[in-house]
C-alpha cells in the first residue's frame, strides 16, 4: 500500500525521482569516505603508538599497537572499499562494532555534543547508525558487489 504524499516544492519532484536512486550509494559511499582519513595518520603518520597508548590499552585490548595499526588499515583500505560497495556488508559490520566502541567507552562520558572538548558521542553514535542501516540493507544496486553478482 503506497501513501500518497504531497510535495512541499511539487516542481522538485522530476529532480526527486531522477536522483533518488542514488541516494543509498551516496549515504554508503560517504560512510567509507569519512573513515579513510581517521586511518591515514594511524597508518602514515605518528597516531598510532599515541591511539595503542591513550586508547586501546586502557580499554584493555591486547596488543593495542596491533590493533591499532588494524584500525588504520581497516579505515583506510576498509574505508574505500565500502564506498566502491564491495565487501559491503563485513566490512560494515566491522565499522559499526568499531563506532559503537568509540561512542559508548571513549565518546560517551564526554558527553552529548561532539564539540565540546575531547568530543561527545553524537558523532560516533551517528557512523555507527548508518553503518548498521549498511549493514542490514548490503551494498545496493551501485555497488560492486552486486555489479560482479556476490553480495555477501
Amino acid at each position: 500500500m503506497e501513501v500518497e504524499t504531497r510535495l512541499v516544492f511539487p516542481g522538485l519532484s522530476p529532480l526527486y525521482r531522477r536522483l533518488a536512486p542514488y541516494g543509498y550509494a551516496l549515504l554508503r559511499a560517504a560512510g567509507g569516505l569519512i573513515m579513510m582519513p581517521h586511518g591515514a595518520p594511524k597508518l602514515f603518520g605518528s597516531f598510532a603508538p599515541i591511539l595503542a597508548k591513550n586508547v586501546l590499552a586502557p580499554l584493555g585490548f591486547p596488543a593495542p599497537l596491533a590493533w591499532a595499526y588494524w584500525l588504520g588499515t581497516l579505515e583506510v583500505f576498509g574505508g574505500a572499499m565500502l564506498a566502491l560497495g564491495l565487501f559491503t556488508r563485513p566490512l560494515a559490520a566491522m565499522f559499526a562494532v568499531e563506532s559503537a566502541i568509540i561512542a559508548l567507552f571513549v565518546a560517551w562520558p564526554k558527553g552529548w555534543f561532539y564539540s565540546a572538548p575531547g568530543g561527545g558521542f553524537e558523532y560516533p553514535l551517528m557512523l555507527f547508525v548508518i553503518f548498521l542501516v549498511i549493514l542490514v540493507h548490503g551494498g545496493g544496486r551501485l555497488a560492486l558487489d552486486r555489479i560482479i553478482g556476490w553480495e555477501v
